[in-house]
């Protein structure tokens, strides 16, 4: 309702704008607008203004269809009064181009004076004027209602106005305009939040397929509805296939799991076969609820293949060969021998059978062969065979299915078959394992699958044996105790590791390096242990072979350079290397270090060793770089 204070506020607002007009130099008899923007700058406007248009644009129309035949037409501006659009009745259109009130012209007070146009950008407010309301005469013929078009920020984009014949003036055109507005702003609004859920849409979408899991969505119909890359990939099926179809055909028993969690059960990590044409495929799934209002509307699935679930638990877990033949430390020609035959066969996919005395260091050869291998970025997975009761060592080989056993693991549980896929199974002291163990293993070498324990799955396995023992394994077949055509089909590459005695030019580089490692490890100094000690080392059979002689040296650093090991006095073993015990005896004449000079000695000598490689040295001396380089400032040492 228009009010005398209302009226009085309009009479003010209508006052300032004349006077703004005659401040901008409009007069009374102009007739075109003063700024008109040339073609490439209209064509400029429109686009940055497509928003815009495209949401006012219907209603304007709209707008239209109500006022056709009335003598009205309806302008939309931008936030700088610019026209961008004008539609109405073609008699009263073509009067107002001929004042050249066309598209890219400025309908601002600087431009052609007080229109509602130039009021409501000025005043930001919704507007009703007539006849010589306007300033310019040329304008005195119309009534015109304009309001501003806000943004979803509240910022003005623009504005719409209406403008007829000064006859037609009534309160109510106003209120069209400003409803008019309402919608086109709610229309702005509507597409503003459209476009932020379309956004969102595809960064969740994107999210979801840069996971390495496959990921799909179906509700309670069992109709999927979304479906990510990877899921596709690992089902080897197309999106557009498959969405809005039954979910029956890449998880059968979706009803028995829907069913499941609506009872409130948990379904997760549970393994799943699904079959086609060619193949059986083992993946372990998990579903989650869609509850809105309380109620279950889908299940969110996450799968993925058995094997890859296995290939990731191995790249993070222990499954690893940390040893490399760097780290057989000896000169002698029989362990460069067996180093150089190990390189040789390294990448050989057929079995190896590593013989040698306890404390030989088996272990440390196979990891170095894995490696040195091509199979050295994959699983490396050891298991004793004599370490595992007859009971559990199928099970720990082969794997189990649920309920196979008293005991077993909710949904069975993956072998180091299985776990060890595609690298290498090291299977120490084979000489050990049960006769009908044996009898099992020998059909995996032959037939390349295993079969879970309670279960008739057969699961393709690709793993590299690399087998051990310190057991002379012809004898054990002559006995009875070993299976031969299970040693024949281990010993397909057979390697002897030689004990200790039998590389007795060794002993003196793998005491000198044990004493470096051990006083590191202990956080000692480095040991001088007295002539009489090493002659006996020198001197010693060393049954237990180089485990043995790590103990002794650990006991040695730990009791400062004396013992309490008894070593034999059998006079056959003597084989005293005496320049090495010549250098003893001189170190114990001269002068005490303290443990400062002897580090420091010890780094300068490494360092000159190793030609100043920092990487060499401090690895010789079983410490970091960063430890290195602080001892090298701490010592002052120059190089």
């Amino acid at each position: 309702m228009l009010t005398p204070e209302v009226l009085k506020n309009q009479l003010d607002v209508i006052k300032r704008s004349h006077a703004r007009s005659v401040e901008y130099g409009i007069e009374k008899g102009t007739i075109f607008p003063r700024k008109m923007l040339k073609l490439e700058g209209r064509k400029d406007n429109i686009s940055k203004n497509r928003k815009l248009l495209n949401a006012a644009s219907r209603f304007m129309v709209t707008l239209y269809e109500f006022l056709k035949g009335s003598g009205f037409f309806i302008v939309l501006l931008d936030n700088e009064c610019r026209i961008l659009k004008i539609i109405g009745d073609e008699d009263v259109v073509e009067e107002a181009l001929s004042l050249n009130m066309v598209v890219g012209a400025y309908m601002s007070e600087s431009s052609i004076g007080t229109t509602a146009m130039g009021i409501a950008i000025k005043e930001q407010n919704p507007i009703q004027i007539s006849e010589k309301e306007h300033f310019i005469a040329a304008y005195q013929r119309w009534t015109c209602s304009a309001a501003p078009i806000h943004d979803v920020d509240g910022t003005i984009i623009g504005l719409l106005n209406l403008t007829g014949g000064r006859e037609k003036v009534q309160k109510h055109t106003l209120g069209l305009i400003v409803s008019a507005v309402k919608c086109i702003e709610n229309q702005i609004n509507v597409e503003y939040i459209n476009n932020r859920l379309l956004e969102t849409y595809r960064y969740m979408n994107t999210v979801v397929d840069s996971i390495y899991l496959g990921i799909y969505v179906i509700n309670k119909e069992g109709i999927l509805k979304t479906i990510n890359k990877e899921a596709c990939s690992i089902l080897r099926i197309k999106e557009e296939d498959i969405i809005g179809k039954k979910v029956d055909t890449i998880l059968p028993d979706w009803i028995n799991i829907f069913e499941k969690i609506i009872k409130g059960n948990v379904y997760n990590n549970i393994e799943v076969t699904l079959s086609n044409e060619t193949t059986k495929t083992r993946y372990n799934v998990s579903a989650n609820p869609i509850e809105i209002d309380n109620e279950v509307k889908g299940l969110v699935v996450v799968f993925t293949a058995i094997k890859k679930v296995i290939k990731s638990v191995n790249k993070y877990s222990s499954g690893r060969a940390i040893y490399n033949f760097e780290d057989i430390v000896g000169d002698s020609l029989e362990i460069k021998k067996v180093i150089e035959y190990a390189k040789i066969i390294s990448s050989s996919p057929s079995t190896v059978l590593i013989q040698g005395e306890s404390g030989t260091g088996k272990e440390l050869l196979a990891q170095s062969i894995h490696n040195y291998g091509d199979r050295s970025n994959k699983t490396f997975i050891a298991i004793n065979c004599g370490a595992i009761s007859k009971n559990l060592i199928e099970s720990e080989l082969f794997g189990y299915e649920e309920g196979s056993f008293t005991g077993a693991r909710r949904g069975g549980c993956a072998g180091k078959f299985e776990l060890s896929s595609g690298g290498t199974l090291f299977l120490d002291e084979i000489g050990e394992m049960p006769l009908d163990m044996q009898v099992n293993l020998l059909r995996v070498l032959q037939e390349g699958y295993i079969t879970r324990v309670g279960g008739d799955k057969i699961i393709p396995v690709d793993v590299r044996i690399i087998a051990a023992t310190y057991k002379d394994l012809k004898k054990e077949v002559e006995k009875g105790r070993f299976r031969e055509d299970l040693y024949y089909r281990l010993s397909v590459i057979p390697i002897k590791i030689p004990s200790l005695i039998e590389r007795k030019g060794d002993l003196p580089i793998l005491i000198d390096h044990l004493l470096k490692i051990k006083a590191n490890k202990l956080n000692k100094k480095l040991t001088i242990m007295s002539a009489g000690i090493y002659e006996k080392m020198l001197n010693y059979n060393w049954p237990g072979n180089i485990r043995e002689l790590e103990n002794c040296i650990e006991n040695i650093v730990n009791l400062n350079g004396e013992s309490t090991m008894v070593f034999g006095d059998d006079e056959k073993n003597k084989s005293i290397n005496n320049d090495c015990l010549n250098k003893v005896l001189s170190l114990e004449n001269k002068k005490i270090y303290t443990l400062a000079e002897l580090e420091k000695n010890e780094i300068i000598k490494a360092m000159d060793q190793n030609e100043c490689n920092m990487t060499k040295t401090a690895k010789d001396l079983g410490i970091t770089r960063a430890t290195l380089y602080s001892k090298i400032k701490r010592y002052n040492i120059t190089r």
